[in-house]
C-alpha cells in the first residue's frame, strides 16, 4: 500500500483548509476550557497568524519557534506557519535560558511565538546567543514587553490566506529525536511524511473518524501527540480536546467523562498512575474505543493491570521522529501485551545484525525501517545523518525481535544493553520483571562500572505509595524477586530509590542523567 501524495502540497491546507472545502467547517475541532472553536474559527485563526508573521518579515522556508501551552494560539501558531511556506519547531515551555539559547543557535530560527510568561527566558537567552539569527518575539499575551504583541497583530490581521504552494518533499516541522541520553538532535521532516503516516496509521490501521474525540496525555510539542491530538482527528474533521496545565490522572478521569473521549494517546507512566489511582475502581472509561501508548516500552505487566482495570484495549506501538510517528503497532481486536503488534501496511521493516546482515526469525537485532515518512535527516549533522539513513531505510537503536507471525517484541535500545559477565543484559528485560513488583511505581536499569572497570546492572526505583518497607529491606525484596526469574547474571547487584527521575525534554527518565548520579553515589 503506498498514499499517492502530489507533488504540491501542503500540509496545512491538507490538514486544516480542506475541512472547509468539505464544508465541515462548522464542526467542532477543539474542545478547550474556555469553549469550543470550530474549524472555521481554527482556520481564521491560523490565517491572522500567518499574515502577521509576514507581517513580521517571516518568509518561506524560514524557521519559527513556537513555545506554548496546549490551546488555541499553539493551534493557530503552528497552521499558521506552514500556511506561509516556514517550518515550525516546538519547544518545550519548560526548557531554561540556557537551553533554549543553544537551540536559537543551533535551529537559526527568524522568529519565535512564546506566551508572555516565557518572554523573560527568551529574553535571556538571546542574550546569551547574540549571534543567533532570531530576529525577535511574537507575545502571546498582555505583557510582550518591547515586542510584537498578538494581542494587538491578531485582531488585525486578515483572517484569509492562500496556502503557500510547498512541495510534498519541502521541510515542514523540525522534530527532536527523543533519544535518552545526549543532545537531542533536530529531525527534519516533511509535508509529504505527516500525510502519508496519517492515512497509513490513523485512518486505515486505527480508523480515525468524524465522530472521534480525542485526549492526550503528552503535550503538543511532542511528536506524538501532534499526530495523534491534532493532525489525525483534523485529517478526519473530528475533535481534539486540549488543556494547557500538566497532566494528571484525576485530570484525565475529568476530561474523559465530561467530553466523552473516544481516544486517549497514553504513556507507560500515565498508565500506571491511573491503574493505581485509588479511585481506579470507580472511573468510567466506556466512551473510550482505544487507548494507545507509545514513547517509552510498556512493561506487560502494567499492561495486564490496564486490562483488567479498565477494558479497553490498550495499543502498543513504536515510531520514531526519523519516521514522525507509529509504524508498529498492535491493533483494535489485535492486542498482544509484551508486544508492539505488528509493521503498519506502507512499512517495512526489518532485523538487522551489526553488519547489517538479516536476523533469523526470533533473533534479537537491530530495527530497520522504510517508508514514504523518513525524515531528510539531521539538521547539522552529516556523520549521523549518514549513518542513520540507509539509502531508503532508517536505521535507530531500537533492538527488537519479530516472530514467525510477524509480531515485534521490543528488546531495549542497543546503547542501553549492558556487558555483563561477558553477556549481554538488556535493561527491559529486567525492567519488566521489576514492574510486577507492587512496590514498584517506575523503574530504570542502568549500568554502573565499579572499581575494578567491570559493568553491574543497577536498578533505579520509585517505589508505590503505600511500600512501607525500609530502603535496604525493600532493595533485597526486589534484587531476589529478579534472581527468581531471570538468569542470576541479569540480577541489579544495588537497588537505588528515587522520589523522582530526571527527564528529557519530550519527558522520558533521562538514564544518561540517572548513570551519572548513581555511578558518583559509588565512587
Amino acid at each position: 500500500m503506498s498514499v499517492d501524495l502530489p507533488e504540491q502540497l501542503n500540509m496545512a491546507e491538507y490538514f486544516l483548509d480542506r475541512r472547509i472545502s468539505e464544508g465541515r467547517g462548522d464542526r467542532v475541532a477543539l474542545r478547550l476550557p474556555e469553549g469550543d472553536l470550530t474549524y472555521r474559527e481554527v482556520q481564521q485563526l491560523a490565517h491572522r497568524f500567518g499574515n502577521a508573521l509576514r507581517q513580521l518579515g517571516v518568509r518561506a522556508e524560514e524557521r519559527v519557534l513556537i513555545a506554548l501551552p496546549d490551546g488555541a494560539e499553539f493551534v493557530g501558531a503552528f497552521f499558521g506557519i506552514l500556511e506561509i511556506g516556514a517550518a515550525v519547531v516546538m519547544l518545550n515551555p519548560g526548557f531554561s535560558a540556557e537551553s533554549i539559547a543553544e537551540l536559537l543557535d543551533y535551529t537559526g530560527a527568524s522568529l519565535a511565538v512564546v506566551s508572555a510568561d516565557l518572554r523573560p527566558q527568551y529574553e535571556a537567552a538571546r542574550e546569551l546567543r547574540p549571534q543567533a539569527r532570531l530576529r525577535g518575539l511574537l507575545v502571546v499575551g498582555s505583557d510582550s514587553g518591547s515586542h510584537a504583541s498578538w494581542n494587538d497583530l491578531g485582531p488585525q490581521a486578515e483572517d484569509s490566506l492562500t496556502p503557500a504552494p510547498t512541495h510534498r518533499d519541502d521541510p515542514a516541522v523540525w522534530l527532536f529525536s527523543g533519544g535518552t541520553t545526549g543532545r537531542p538532535k533536530a529531525v527534519v521532516q516533511t509535508h509529504g511524511s505527516f500525510v502519508n503516516t496519517t492515512v497509513l496509521y490513523a485512518q486505515k490501521t486505527l480508523h480515525y473518524g468524524e465522530n472521534d474525540r480525542t485526549l492526550s496525555v503528552p503535550k503538543l510539542y511532542f511528536g506524538y501527540a501532534t499526530g495523534s491530538n491534532l493532525l489525525f482527528p483534523f485529517s478526519v474533521g473530528a475533535s481534539a480536546i486540549l488543556f494547557p496545565e500538566p497532566t494528571t490522572a484525576d485530570r484525565l478521569f475529568e476530561l474523559i467523562a465530561r467530553h466523552r473521549a473516544t481516544i486517549l494517546i497514553n504513556v507507560p507512566t500515565m498508565v500506571q498512575k491511573m491503574v493505581s489511582h485509588p479511585e481506579a475502581d470507580g472511573m468510567d472509561l466506556s466512551s473510550l474505543r482505544l487507548a494507545t501508548s507509545a514513547g517509552e516500552a510498556l512493561p506487560p505487566p502494567l499492561h495486564e493491570r490496564w486490562n483488567h482495570q479498565f477494558e479497553v484495549d490498550l495499543l502498543d506501538g513504536l515510531g520514531t521522529a526519523e519516521m514522525w510517528h507509529i509504524f508498529v503497532t498492535n491493533r483494535p481486536g489485535d492486542v498482544r501485551p509484551g508486544t508492539l503488534g505488528r509493521v503498519v501496511e506502507g512499512f517495512e521493516i526489518a532485523v538487522r545484525g551489526p553488519e547489517g546482515e538479516p536476523r533469523p526469525v526470533g533473533e534479537v537485532g537491530r530495527l530497520w525501517v522504510r517508508g514514504r515518512s523518513r525524515a531528510l535527516g539531521y539538521w547539522r549533522n552529516l556523520d549521523r545523518t549518514s549513518t542513520a539513513f540507509v539509502g531508503e531505510w532508517f536505521v535507530g537503536g531500537d533492538l527488537v525481535s519479530i516472530d514467525a507471525a510477524g509480531y515485534v517484541t521490543y528488546c531495549g535500545r542497543g546503547d542501553d544493553a549492558l556487558k555483563v559477565g561477558g553477556k549481554w543484559c538488556v535493561p527491559a528485560e529486567v525492567e519488566g520483571v521489576l514492574m510486577a513488583h507492587p512496590a514498584v511505581e517506575e523503574c530504570a536499569v542502568v549500568g554502573v562500572t565499579n572499581s575494578q572497570g567491570l559493568t553491574k546492572p543497577i536498578a533505579c526505583v520509585r517505589r508505590t505509595v503505600g511500600a512501607e518497607a525500609d530502603d535496604q529491606t525493600l532493595g533485597e525484596a526486589l534484587k531476589q524477586f529478579v534472581l527468581e526469574r531471570l538468569q542470576p547474571y541479569k540480577h541489579p547487584r544495588q537497588v537505588v530509590f528515587f522520589d523522582e527521575f530526571p527527564r528529557t525534554h519530550l519527558g522520558k527518565v533521562d538514564r544518561g542523567q540517572l548513570k551519572r548520579v548513581v555511578q558518583d553515589a559509588a565512587e
